[in-house]
């Protein structure tokens, strides 16, 4: 199904889509099926600005950069296209919406590759009184609904890499991660900290084996890796954290958010500091969201879920561009 069809001319394969339109009408079943799932669970459709004021400050994420040169601001204000309308949409929560989804468009720059558009489709949901478990049944449930998809294993963080490497991720030492890093198969330099060792291990070494014939939810994260979602007391303390991954793909991540405005702020300040260490853009927090937070953000779950590779898994796509009417090299 994924295959395109050949032009029939080099004029024609000038404007051609990359997906096949076979491609394209499975693409708008499937949204047909996300509303649909939704709306039969009282889940309400929203709208969040694709520009927003302030840039994402995730280390490992960067945003598009324009200008807005017009009434009230003939001098000219920053804008930045969205990396995800997380911080919206928790806002639209902290102001008494309930539950809440949005399939949006979202925008990463420096990103392309087999799995990756700079620009991509994202469907992101919100569950007031829903701790993470309770969001990954229903994680479960879509999934099985709009893709067909078999019941979801659940595994720890900790079980997979005490299993395929016989190291404790939580309380590993960096030179047992670095000594494990080097048994790697990999072209990859000695990791210049523990979190940024204990990816380079799941990436290569769990990650390709995950959901080989149905979905996997992986949960109880390190706590640097919480970004924002909550910690969980303990020794150690576990960011209560899930990702989906699929065939080998990572489809979907998911948080028990984080609600506390001064701890949101201190992280942003680490991302921020992190950024200033590596020589990176440095955005100032998003005022309007450690407001919401102040205000009052409901206890929620919510998953972010890649709308476009949900598309490659259910019609056997290999790459992105498969399933894109115009990916970047044809926009």
């Amino acid at each position: 199904m994924p295959t395109s069809r050949a032009p029939r001319s080099e004029s024609e394969g000038a404007f051609a889509p990359s997906a096949s339109l076979d491609v394209l009408r499975a693409r708008a079943r499937l949204l047909r099926r996300i509303r649909a799932f939704f709306d039969s669970r009282g889940v309400l459709e929203v709208e969040t600005p694709a520009l927003s004021r302030r840039a994402v400050t995730d280390v490992h994420l960067e945003s598009f950069f324009t200008r807005f040169t017009g009434p009230g601001e003939a001098d000219g204000g920053a804008l930045f296209l969205v990396t995800s309308p997380e911080l919206a949409m928790k806002r639209l929560l902290a102001a008494g919406s309930g539950p809440i989804f949005q399939i949006s468009r979202a925008f990463r720059n420096g990103e392309r590759g087999r799995l990756h558009n700079p620009e991509f489709t994202m469907l992101e949901w919100y569950r007031p009184g829903f701790d993470a478990a309770a969001l990954q049944d229903e994680v479960e449930a879509l999934l099985a609904d709009v893709a067909g998809a078999g019941p979801c294993a659940r595994r720890s963080y900790a079980s997979l890499f005490e299993e395929t490497l016989e190291l404790d991720p939580h309380r590993a030492t960096l030179e047992t991660i670095a000594h494990a890093v080097r048994g790697l198969a990999v072209d990859a330099p000695p990791p210049g900290g523990v979190l940024e060792g204990l990816q380079v291990l799941f990436t290569h070494a769990i990650e390709p084996t995950l959901g080989a014939v149905d979905p996997v939810i992986v949960f109880d994260y390190p706590a640097g890796q919480a970004a924002l979602a909550r910690l969980r007391p303990g020794d150690p303390p576990i960011a209560e954290r899930f990702e989906v991954y699929w065939r080998g793909i990572e489809l979907a991540n998911g948080f028990h958010e984080l609600g506390d405005a001064v701890e949101q702020a201190r992280r942003f300040e680490r991302d921020r500091q992190e950024r200033r260490r590596l020589g990176l853009p440095v955005p100032a927090a998003d005022e309007r969201f450690l407001a919401a937070l102040a205000a009052g953000l409901p206890d929620c779950s919510g998953v972010a879920l890649g709308v476009d590779r949900l598309l490659m898994l259910c019609v056997g796509a290999r790459s992105i561009d498969e399933v894109l009417a115009f990916p970047l090299e044809r926009a």
